[in-house]
């Protein structure tokens, strides 16, 4: 099955056959955002996840935003590039000065170490809340990005319906907003 990942805009970093080389091998270091659309106030009206078709299983699960940090890429500038391949030039994610992460989650490949789970990888993320106010167009791997609110991104099934436990980390950060219904 041929890959529907969108393409990296920096192709020298690691092959594929490198990267999966290195993955068994190696934690990789990741940025993750949830979009949310907030009011004038700052506070979490919904909150953006993605339909995603896996090519390996051709199973559709809800994500969030993540991509890997690049060899000499700030953290920073990978959150806005993975945030830009995910959501469309026009999202205008809204970064603060320092930006800081609301919690650091770690993927194992075994399932039952953690919440969290990567079969490809041992990853660690760096997980931002981010507000956007602009257009926002899912690009090539994405198939949707629908638009929640706290109490409907709460719901067990939508919850049990997120990518490699990543439910888990939604409900951290509406805690982390205090948007907790």
């Amino acid at each position: 099955m041929s890959s529907v990942r969108t393409p990296d805009p920096n192709p020298g970093w690691l092959s594929d056959i490198a990267l999966d080389e290195t993955r068994s091998r190696v934690p990789i270091l990741y940025v993750e955002a949830v979009p949310a659309r907030v009011d004038a106030l700052g506070q979490i009206e919904q909150v953006g996840v993605l339909l995603r078709g896996s090519a390996t299983t051709g199973e559709l699960s809800r994500t969030i935003v993540s991509g890997r940090v690049m060899h000499g890429e700030s953290v920073r500038d990978a959150l806005l590039r993975n945030l830009e391949k995910d959501l469309g030039p026009t999202a205008f994610p809204q970064l603060p000065a320092a930006v800081v992460p609301f919690t650091v989650a770690e993927y194992f490949p075994l399932p039952g170490v953690t919440p969290l789970h990567d079969p490809r990888q041992h990853a660690v993320a760096l997980v931002y809340l981010v507000p956007v106010t602009g257009e926002c167009n899912p690009r090539q791997d994405a198939l949707e990005l629908t638009w929640l609110t706290p109490a409907e991104l709460l719901d067990p099934s939508v919850l049990a319906d997120m990518e490699g436990g990543r439910g888990q980390l939604l409900k951290q950060a509406l805690a982390w907003a205090g948007a907790l219904p």
